[in-house]
């Protein structure tokens, strides 16, 4: 039993580091004599015998004595040793990281600030990693975390007020198997998905917050109150709300241990017990790339005390929808929302609670109910435990309001095992043919294993591969140029072609699957913002294009020029009568006809074979018609869209004096289509209020769940995918896609959009469903930003962003506006 005994006292390891100062030269550092000293005192008062160490006390000469020192406190008295830096630290980063890996095993708790290191120690910290149990870690510099290295020792990582945290890289998180507590208040962290996908991986994650929940009373001030962080009261022990805990224990039907207790987490997030008492300044990056890397912001003060009051709880695995949902539906219909004060909904007791210090993700519509729906083996989230109620409200509403995965899949499947299923099918079907036997269908359709395939690949991650559609071939002679599109449409009947019209008035078709640009048009003066596009049917060959300014023509591609150098004559051209302030042009099914609309009460019907505008039907809403759409079949029937919250369909048969139907929603409507069998009309309109109608009566089939922004500027843009199976909406002050089920409205999925560097998130001006490729789609990317470029960004929800290579260059768009659709 000797060999257990530590060979090493406290006296002793001070006298090796003062030989060491002695050999190199230099005088022992105080702080480190005092640290050992104040070792010393704890061991004799039978406390841990910890060592701290305060970067902001060494400099770089101060590292190599302690280093040699390092090796022997493996076996010494020192049980751990906790390191932590301040405002002040001038120690180079590359000596620190030695420092913390030289304690090996006995590094507890890191506690760092971002400022005084730089990108090489980020990349370095996370793809490496570290031996440390806790590490505080507060950055508003990086936006992508990948912590991808060895932290195989961790069990509590705090990135609460990282600003500038939107998202996680694929890697994240793969190497923590211990990790039980996570903190990620004020971050912007937004997307459930992704989020959820990256969570999956911490095994032992218990703890989970992402806002804090605080007792609001006559003694608390609010969270509106702009009083600072130190003045607020704190609502309880380590991780959770005693208040809230100890009331839950004596009423939740299933008992859990007490968050707040040693009994349930021992002292893991105590930081008092390891000496940490100062303000936490925290650092992680994204360090895949180095694109990712700002140092330009400024960190905030906070109060430690605060911060660590509070953490909340994990997840181990996707939850199984079919386990999971419960049959108590009625528990959904008294849900409350969690982004604002409550009392009763949650704790079932009079007091009332007010989130704190919340990342974006709180706002989600469902965002408590998802995440535990989500994360089966939660105990606490954002200070709150999980009860058994809890989990079956959860189940309920994440059946009624999420898609697990496509076509209603219950469960993950390779796509390897769905191939073998279908050859054994189709082996079995050749040999009943053989035999003469009835058809034996298994009861699968046509569409079957096409969908699920699609299913096994949107679910196999929740990184979608999104990229920039780079257009080439374009040089002028002075150099590259780039576009800046306002408006395009996929090619009906040629998979690979896409037009584009741009904000200075050209017309350009490109391959979209490799960026050649196929022709191109100038503007000649005559066009303005191209607004309008849309390709006839049966001539493949030709389109119409609308501009702001009432520029009206049609366009044959075989005769415009190959490349932006060449010369173009107007030859296979055709000039309309301009329609004022255009924002919406169609062409209906027989290519005969196209109706424009735009910043007017009235609709212009041009016949396409002639030349010339037949017709004006005025006074068809009390507002502006910011869409017109022919339906895909019926050549006579189309839809206006109106900001005077009308959406009316009209046949061209009766003389359109009075609409077949109309109906309305509760705000101005952005735009109409119709679903691609005619059986669907989608109207979007301000601020998220999608709604599914039928088009033979305009009688409501659907209303999509998705969150209003309050914002009366916030355009709605909606359009199928996938034929009519899923519809796709952005909104343009929005920088999420969010992808719902047409049938039921279930959500399946939220694409997030992200520019290069902090506060340059994308918008989305517009967005189209690839008509040719399941679960594919493009997104006109707009910036709230001057001087910005403009970007079409291609999403293949089968194809997993690959970790770094997932859509990260700087996208600048154009600014959001309500015209076009």
């Amino acid at each position: 039993m000797a060999a257990d005994i530590p060979s090493f006292n406290i006296p002793t390891l001070e006298q090796m580091y003062i030989d060491s100062c002695k050999r190199r030269d230099i005088l022992p550092n105080t702080e480190i004599l005092s640290g050992f000293f104040k070792a010393e005192v704890k061991k004799s008062c039978n406390e841990l015998c910890s060592l701290e160490i305060i970067l902001d006390h060494l400099k770089d000469i101060d590292v190599p004595p302690l280093l040699d020192v390092c090796a022997t406190i493996e076996a010494s008295e020192i049980e751990a040793v906790d390191i932590r830096n301040g405002p002040s630290c001038s120690l180079n980063g590359e000596c620190a990281l030695s420092l913390m890996r030289a304690f090996n095993q006995k590094l507890r708790a890191v506690d760092l600030q971002d400022s005084p290191f730089g990108k090489d120690f980020l990349r370095e910290l996370s793809q490496r990693g570290l031996a440390c149990q806790i590490l505080n870690l507060r950055s508003s510099h990086f936006r992508k975390l990948n912590m991808a290295g060895k932290f195989m020792q961790i069990h509590t990582l705090n990135l609460d007020f990282s600003t500038s945290l939107t998202s996680f890289l694929e890697d994240c998180f793969t190497c923590m198997p211990n990790l039980i507590c996570l903190s990620m208040c004020e971050t912007r962290v937004a997307n459930l998905w992704t989020t959820i996908s990256a969570l999956s991986k911490l095994s032992c994650l218990v703890e989970l917050r992402f806002q804090k929940w605080q007792c609001s009373d006559s003694a608390s001030p609010s969270a509106s109150s702009g009083g600072n962080l130190e003045d607020q009261p704190d609502v309880g022990l380590p991780i959770s709300c005693t208040d809230i805990g100890e009331q839950l224990t004596d009423i939740e039907e299933e008992t859990y241990l007490n968050p707040g207790t040693d009994e349930a987490f021992g002292n893991l997030f105590s930081f008092n017990n390891i000496a940490i008492n100062q303000p936490v300044r925290s650092m992680m990056e994204d360090s895949s790339d180095d694109s990712e890397v700002d140092f330009s912001s400024n960190w905030r003060e906070f109060d430690y005390t605060d911060l660590l009051a509070n953490f909340s709880s994990g997840w181990n695995r996707q939850v199984n929808l079919q386990n999971e949902v419960s049959s108590g539906a009625s528990l959904n219909q008294k849900e409350e929302s969690l982004t604002g004060s409550f009392g009763r909904h949650i704790a079932d007791v009079p007091l009332k609670y007010i989130p704190r210090h919340a990342s974006p993700i709180c706002f989600e519509k469902h965002y408590r109910e998802y995440m535990i729906a989500s994360l089966p083996h939660l105990k606490v989230l954002d200070n709150l435990p999980v009860r058994k109620i809890d989990r079956e409200r959860a189940a309920v509403t994440f059946s009624q309001y999420f898609e697990y995965l496509p076509y209603n899949r219950k469960h993950k499947e390779s796509v390897v095992s769905i191939l073998h299923k279908r050859e054994i099918k189709e082996t079995r079907s050749h040999i009943q043919s053989k035999n003469q036997k009835l058809s034996y269908s298994y009861g699968k359709s046509q569409y079957f294993y096409t969908r699920s395939l699609g299913a096994a690949k949107v679910g196999s991650s929740a990184w979608p591969f999104l990229h920039s559609l780079f257009v080439s071939g374009c040089d002028l002679g002075d150099g590259s140029r780039s576009f800046r599109p306002r408006q395009f449409e996929y090619h009906p009947s040629l998979s690979s072609l896409m037009v584009f019209g741009t904000l200075d008035g050209e017309v350009v078709v490109v391959n979209h699957e490799n960026g050649k640009v196929v022709r191109y048009v100038p503007s000649l003066g005559a066009m303005n913002s191209v607004l309008g596009l849309c390709w006839l049917k049966k001539y493949p060959s030709k389109l119409i294009a609308g501009s702001d300014n009432g520029s009206l023509k049609l366009y044959d591609i075989e005769h415009m020029p190959p490349t932006v150098t060449g010369m173009y004559s107007g030859a296979g051209s055709i000039t309309f009568d301009d329609f004022d302030q255009l924002t919406s042009v169609h062409i209906n099914s027989t290519d005969e006809l196209f109706l424009a609309s735009g910043y007017s009460k009235n609709v212009a019907l041009y016949d396409i074979n002639c030349g010339r505008r037949i017709q004006v039907f005025t006074d068809m809403h009390r507002e502006h018609i910011n869409v017109v759409k022919f339906s895909n079949h019926s050549p006579s029937i189309f839809a206006t869209s109106s900001f005077d919250q009308d959406v009316k369909l009209w046949d061209l048969r009766l003389k359109p004096i009075r609409p077949c139907y109309t109906t309305s929603s509760s705000r101005g409507n952005v735009m109409v289509c119709f679903s691609p069998d005619d059986h669907y009309l989608l109207a979007s309109a301000v601020d998220n209020e999608v709604r599914q109608l039928l088009a033979v009566d305009g009688r409501l089939h659907l209303s999509f769940d998705i969150k209003p922004t309050g914002s009366s500027q916030n355009y709605t843009r909606s359009y199928y995918m996938n034929g009519r199976d899923y519809i796709i909406s952005g909104s343009c002050d929005e920088h999420v896609v969010r992808v719902c089920c047409a049938q039921t409205g279930r959500r399946l999925r939220d694409i997030s959009l992200e520019g290069k560097g902090s506060g340059t998130s994308m918008y989305v001006q517009s967005l189209r469903g690839d008509p040719f490729r399941d679960f594919n789609m493009s997104i006109l990317a707009a910036h709230m930003r001057p001087n910005s470029k403009y970007e079409i960004v291609k999403v293949n929800l089968l194809a997993s962003c690959d970790n770094a290579k997932g859509y990260s260059k700087s996208q600048d768009s154009c600014p959001s506006n309500s015209m076009g659709g």
